[in-house]
């Protein structure tokens, strides 16, 4: 089978990067695999694929990034998609060649803008797959109103949760579009498990307000205070970083807490820790979580919508907390740090069930996925288990009016704002 990925940016960081090279690089072992690029900024990526997956780019930003069709905003790629800015006509035209001239059985979109392209455009002979690497209910009213005119177009939806797809299958009323959970992998660590001795904390992730970083360091606080030899290491960058430094001094943790910068990859990182730490908000999957459980750490973690309560067993190998709960994951993680027996266990515990995210379980699940929708398609049939297809199309339809009229008089609101200026 031959698959084709088109991922928004594959030359910079992230977790969709991260991933999309994972499942290729899996894939790459029995299938002709590419990942096409709609955007290049730099020479070589920062992740490495898989030497079996051929990468290419579609425009380069180094070198027309002022190029006359650039300047023009994007007609195809949706106006209500969060990268929107980052597109143009000159996009539009170039992701409509490549995918008019595909050479492929399988398109595999990675972001909403990108899907509506494949939906859209992709020559009929072609499987359409939309991944959804967000939630249905981070977008937009006016975004999923254009999704839902595009993703009929789709023959497979994949979320990285099952809360997600439930939310697909009961509030898009996509007839005849297979949702189907997917979850991320995480390729088998190439050193020993953590041993769980080492007197370390450990997150990882991009330094923005929605990861609470602010909330898990007030909460090592606690901890460092009963365990003074222990210590909190952050990993990654972003707009934080300077209020997160003047928290650390503020509170005096300048021996505890320790904000380390990017590192790529992870591996060596976590297998220098004992426990792994998430104070999200909101996260879709949970690819860090993953990471550190692989590596032989115990999660202690928000319950935030919508990845770490399918991932983490509470009390088997890490511990959920209410989102926002300062003392209750302090107190979690002083569970943890307190008793050596119970790390211990818990850790086997994230090595045997972390298993499950492996790349093998879950290529199987989507070469399975993939030989579906092909026979469903040949045959007319859908490719959507019964069960799933027994949402009512009215709650469907219920939900589709409500988006509708919310973009509507979203609509309204901006035509008056501009009308003022």
């Amino acid at each position: 089978m031959k698959i084709s990925f088109l991922i928004h940016n594959a030359y910079g960081i992230g977790g969709t990067i991260t991933t999309t090279f994972n499942l290729a690089g899996a894939l790459a072992e029995g299938h002709d695999v590419e990942i096409v690029s709609a955007l290049r900024h730099r020479e070589h990526p920062n992740l490495v694929p898989d030497p079996r997956v051929r990468l290419r780019a579609l425009v380069d930003l180094r070198k027309e990034a002022d190029h006359p069709l650039h300047q023009r905003p994007a007609k195809v790629f949706p106006a209500a998609e969060y990268r929107h800015h980052q597109y143009s006509e000159l996009t539009d035209q170039r992701i409509g060649e490549c995918l008019a001239e595909l050479d492929a059985d399988v398109v595999i979109g990675t972001r909403p803008g990108l899907n509506v392209h494949i939906a859209r455009q992709s020559p009929q002979h072609v499987l359409r797959v939309g991944q959804e690497h967000l939630t249905l209910d981070n977008h937009s009213p006016r975004l999923r109103t254009a999704l839902r005119r595009a993703y009929r177009r789709l023959d497979v939806i994949t979320t990285v949760t099952e809360a997600d797809a439930a939310a697909y299958r009961r509030k898009m009323w996509l007839p005849g579009v297979h949702v189907e959970a997917l979850p991320n992998s995480v390729p088998d660590p190439a050193l020993p498990p953590a041993d769980s001795t080492a007197k370390v904390v450990i997150a990882a992730g991009r330094l923005v307000p929605v990861k609470r970083y602010d909330l898990l360091i007030e909460a090592f606080a606690r901890v460092a205070a009963v365990h003074p030899d222990w210590q909190l290491r952050i990993y990654g960058k972003g707009e934080e970083q300077p209020r997160l430094r003047e928290l650390i001094e503020r509170l005096g943790m300048w021996n505890n807490v320790f904000l380390m910068g990017a590192a790529t990859p992870m591996e060596a990182e976590w297998a220098k820790g004992s426990i792994g730490a998430a104070a999200s908000n909101f996260e879709p999957f949970g690819m860090t979580i993953v990471e550190a459980m692989r590596c032989g750490l115990p999660v202690v973690s928000t319950d935030c919508p919508y990845g770490p309560g399918e991932i983490i067993a509470d009390g088997t190998d890490g511990r959920l907390v209410p989102v926002g709960d300062r003392d209750a994951l302090a107190a979690a993680l002083l569970d943890l740090v307190g008793d050596d027996e119970r790390r211990r266990r818990m850790s086997r515990a994230a090595l045997d069930n972390a298993r499950r995210f492996a790349p093998g379980p879950v290529v199987a699940q989507a070469e399975r996925l993939l030989e579906a929708a092909a026979a469903a398609r040949s045959t007319g049939r859908t490719a959507t288990p019964q069960h799933h297809r027994t949402q009512s199309a009215l709650t469907g339809r219920g939900h589709a009016a409500r988006d509708a009229a919310h973009a509507a008089a979203s609509g309204v609101l901006r035509s008056i704002r501009k009308g003022r200026r």
